[in-house]
C-alpha cells in the first residue's frame, strides 16, 4: 500500500496530523511485536520491542501537546489511511527467538524509513512552516538512529541465538 498525501496542498496542521498518525502507527507495530515474540527473560527482545513502543507513544503524545496548542481541537483532514508502513516495523520482521541485535536492526531500519519519508517529502512541501516541521522531525529521526547506534555498542555479540524460525523445523535431538 502507497502513503496518498497530497505534500503540495498540506498545511502544518496535515502535517502534525500525518507525524502523529506516523508515530502512532510505529508503537501500535512494536506492541504487536513484543506481544508475538512475548518476553524470554529481562532485556530481550520482546522487552525491547516493548521499549521502542513506549518512545513511539512518548514522541505522539509530545506531538498531539504541540498540535493542540496551535490548533485546538479543529478537525483533522488526514486519516490513517493515508499512511502505511512510514516509521512502523515492516510486519513480517519478529521472529520467536529473535536476539536483541536482530530487533535494533529491525528499529534502524524504521527510523531510516521515517528519515527517508521526510526527507522525500521535503521535495513536495511547499508550505514553509510545514517544511520547518519536516525538516524538524527528519532530523529527529536521524537522532534516534545515532542513539540505537550507539545503545548497540552495549548489546553484546552473543546476546541471543540468532536464530530464523527456519532453524526451528524439528525438535531438538535427545
Amino acid at each position: 500500500m502507497k502513503n496518498k498525501i497530497d505534500f503540495k496542498a498540506l498545511t502544518l496542521m496535515d502535517a502534525y496530523d500525518i507525524a502523529i498518525l506516523i508515530e502512532q502507527e510505529a508503537c501500535e507495530r512494536y506492541r504487536e511485536f513484543a506481544s508475538l515474540i512475548g518476553a524470554r527473560y529481562e532485556g530481550d527482545a520482546g522487552d525491547f520491542f516493548s521499549e521502542m513502543a513506549g518512545f513511539e507513544a512518548l514522541h505522539a503524545k509530545s506531538l498531539s501537546e504541540r498540535r493542540q496548542k496551535l490548533f485546538g481541537d479543529k478537525e483533522k483532514k488526514v486519516t490513517a489511511a493515508m499512511i502505511w508502513n512510514v516509521e512502523a516495523p515492516e510486519e513480517n520482521r519478529p521472529r520467536t527467538y529473535m536476539s536483541v541485535r536482530q530487533a535494533y536492526a529491525v528499529a534502524l531500519e524504521s527510523e531510516q524509513k521515517a528519515y527517508d519519508f521526510f526527507n522525500q517529502a521535503l521535495s513536495q512541501v511547499t508550505d514553509e512552516e510545514t517544511r520547518v516541521l519536516f525538516k524538524e522531525l527528519r532530523e529527529e529521526e536521524a537522532e534516534h538512529k545515532k542513539k540505537l547506534l550507539e545503545k548497540l555498542k552495549s548489546v553484546p555479540e552473543g546476546d541471543g541465538p540468532d536464530l530464523t524460525d527456519d532453524d526451528i523445523d524439528e525438535p531438538p535431538q535427545i
